[in-house]
């Protein structure tokens, strides 16, 4: 944290245009929005370097759209994107990509189940110690509800069926907490063609096969009981196997590598 400082006050402290892009995806969020706003605020006055807010707006069905358009309104450091019809995670991530302008890139999930504390963490990685992207790699406190231990056991079963089906050497694809230097992973984001959940195991893949340079970083993983999860827990383990599978074909046929060198050619 001192040299990310260091290197902070040094470089950054006189530019106008945004160094860090935060993508806050958005469905059904109105909850808990502006107090994990104020919270990431917070802590990002602490850095003192200039970043921006991209909120992109999944079609929400309760007051998200009102509280972005409120927290958005009068700031040049924030823009939203709004979703005509729902398309998935992946794509809304996606799509706030496209929009950042910053050298540094990167999203969490806004319920802040995996806190915005790890934020330096995650720079400190990727400009002190030379890496091209950082994740969370969620350590989960453990609650004794039925369906808390129930979703642990799909994510922990997912994660190991990954690392053995597709080669990866990462502990946890699936964090909704990921940053990358920007110029490293716009170039893939067109191989990624999942506009959901599994869009996570995509990206991660296409990193470790075009040889980014990732660094997992333990972070605590609390799950909040005052929030309705989107996560359908047998729906989506079904979901996942069955893109998964697609996927592996993709990459036994080589198509992925077809892809690539189709867009290169163009």
């Amino acid at each position: 944290m001192i040299q990310l400082t260091m290197l902070l006050d040094k470089e950054l402290t006189y530019m106008t245009e945004p160094f860090l892009s935060i993508i806050i995806a958005c469905y059904n969020e109105g909850q808990h929005l502006p107090s994990s706003v104020r919270e990431i605020e917070s802590l990002m006055s602490t850095l003192r370097f200039p970043y921006e807010l991209i909120f992109v707006d999944d079609c929400s069905t309760d007051n998200t759209q009102l509280l972005i358009h409120q927290l958005v309104d009068g700031r040049e450091d924030r823009c939203y994107i709004q979703h005509q019809f729902n398309k998935g995670r992946g794509a809304t991530v996606t799509d706030g990509f496209y929009q950042a302008r910053g050298e540094i890139v990167g999203f969490i999930d806004i319920d802040l189940e995996v806190h915005c504390r790890y934020i330096p963490a995650m720079l400190t990685s990727i400009l002190v110690e030379g890496y091209d992207g950082a994740i969370a790699h969620r350590l989960y406190k453990i609650n004794f509800r039925p369906d808390n231990i129930l979703r642990h056991f799909f994510s922990r079963g997912y994660h190991s069926l990954v690392r053995r089906f597709l080669g990866l050497p990462y502990q946890d694809t699936e964090s909704g907490y990921k940053f990358f230097r920007r110029d490293k992973i716009l170039p893939l984001l067109q191989y990624a063609k999942s506009p959901g959940w599994f869009w996570d195991t995509e990206i991660m893949w296409m990193c470790h096969h075009f040889g980014l340079k990732i660094k997992e970083i333990p972070c605590l993983f609390i799950r909040r009981f005052d929030k309705k999860s989107s996560v359908r827990v047998l729906r989506d383990s079904y979901n996942y196997l069955r893109e998964l599978i697609k996927f592996k074909q993709r990459i036994k046929h080589g198509l992925i590598k077809s892809e690539s060198l189709e867009r290169n050619r163009t």
